[in-house]
């Protein structure tokens, strides 16, 4: 396994297409012409500032700037050796963040045709050796990982479906021991759902109508930790 660095203690869409349209909190896509498509940057990296495009799909919800920002306050700028996954792609603008700061390897799943063609060429313009794209389910890709092999897991469902809870078994079973788990979701996830599968909450972020999380595997987490952000 990769050496990497403890995460500091500071605070911070598949965005498949079959996504329920959630209203955008601050620092979401911006329109880029009329018919909803539209644009998002990277924030931090190697690739910050590079833009990416937001395509016209239904339910297509990237995950808003100030929250990515966030979350790698939260992991830390420097992710050398990581290897990660994001499991519901969409934009790839989560998976693509951790390879801007020096991912080893990064696995973009995402089950729509036309998006994976997008990330595809994407990847290609940014040169980015460490990053795969797969077309599939993101569940079934995450059950396929090897135990333990995942520093970063990346899951942003549709809000709409039930994706939430087999995803979040599969991740903590492919998670290191020092690993991370990010969960974007409707409503927060309580500690007392999150126990039976072997996490806890690390950070907690609410933003418009999304609920950032930032979980651990139980066994690291430090006692008596609050998740606030």
């Amino acid at each position: 396994m990769s050496a990497r660095k403890a995460a500091p203690a500071k605070a911070g869409a598949s965005r498949s297409p079959s996504r329920a349209g959630a209203s955008s909190p601050a620092g979401g896509a911006r329109a880029a012409r009329a018919g909803g498509a539209g644009e998002i940057r990277i924030v931090g990296g190697l690739w910050k500032r590079t833009r990416l495009a937001v395509a016209d799909r239904p339910g297509l919800r990237p995950t808003p700037d100030r929250v990515r920002e966030t979350l790698f306050n939260w992991l830390g700028q420097d992710l050398t050796g990581w290897r990660c996954i994001d499991a519901f792609a969409g934009t790839g603008a989560l998976g693509l963040e951790a390879a801007s700061r020096g991912a080893a390897q990064v696995v973009l799943v995402e089950s729509d045709a036309a998006l994976a063609t997008q990330l595809e060429a994407v990847r290609r313009k940014l040169g980015a050796e460490a990053v795969r794209v797969q077309r599939g389910d993101g569940v079934a890709a995450l059950r396929a990982l090897v135990p333990g092999s995942q520093h970063l897991v990346l899951i942003d469902p549709p809000f709409g479906g039930e994706l939430f809870a087999p995803a979040l078994q599969a991740a903590a079973r492919a998670l290191a021991p020092d690993g991370f788990i990010y969960l974007e979701a409707p409503a927060a996830w309580a500690q007392d759902a999150l126990a039976p599968l072997g996490l806890a909450l690390h950070r907690h972020l609410k933003a418009g109508a999304v609920h950032a999380h930032l979980l651990r595997p139980a066994a690291a987490a430090p006692e008596g930790a609050s998740g606030a952000a």
